[in-house]
């Protein structure tokens, strides 16, 4: 179902039940009204798990079952348990599969909380579209400041990312590549002028035939 839709029927669920609870037939009861059990958070949290979680059990199921069955043939010969077969063979071979998909799930999953808004629950957006009410000749500004926030954190993302597969990686490949944190060192080294000692000028003339 569209996320929006989720949102609307939990929003309004209140009007559907407007108490719940427990107890014991033709005996005692405990309810509690509705709009006291779902707050703003609970709501968004529930409807964006409730959306999400059906594209993520599928993406996990994929990547494991992409994994050769020949390798959990091996992993029974060599007499490994269950659980060890699960957790040392079939997942770190699966998560290369099931990263890229799964944060591309996440990084839409952020970027869909700004849906929030449209029934009154505040996230980043939502802030955003009060303070323009306020504001209303800064609404640029502020959009411009919401744009900022989500390409952080949807390169906080990328970032875990990145280091959960190059970490996967690792039974793959013979040498990792290098990070971009170590390519921009590795540059710097190669164009940084190198200072030699007196001792080590004296050494190499020496190695030359000359003496100073």
């Amino acid at each position: 179902m569209p996320l929006i839709l989720v949102l609307v029927f939990l929003y309004n669920l209140g009007n559907l039940y407007p108490s719940v609870g427990i107890g014991i037939p033709f005996g005692p009861q405990f309810s509690v009204p509705t709009a006291n059990l779902l707050s703003d958070l609970a709501i968004g949290v529930t409807a964006l798990s409730l959306s999400e979680i059906a594209y993520a059990s599928e993406i996990v199921r994929a990547g494991v079952l992409a994994v050769d069955h020949g390798q959990r043939e091996a992993a029974q010969a060599l007499g490994l348990p269950r659980h060890r077969q699960f957790l040392r063979i079939v997942l770190p071979q699966a998560l290369r599969s099931i990263v890229p998909a799964f944060v591309n799930q996440v990084v839409g999953l952020l970027k869909a909380s700004s849906l929030l808004f449209y029934v009154s629950l505040l996230d980043l957006f939502g802030v955003v579209q009060n303070l323009s009410s306020t504001y209303p000749t800064d609404i640029i500004p502020l959009l411009v400041v919401a744009t900022i926030w989500y390409l952080v954190l949807t390169s906080a993302v990328s970032v875990v990312q990145y280091h959960v597969e190059r970490w996967t990686a690792r039974g793959t490949v013979r040498v990792l590549p290098a990070t971009p944190l170590q390519r921009v060192w590795l540059a710097v080294r190669r164009h940084r002028p190198v200072v030699r000692t007196s001792a080590e000028v004296t050494t190499a003339n020496h190695d030359d035939g000359k003496v100073i």
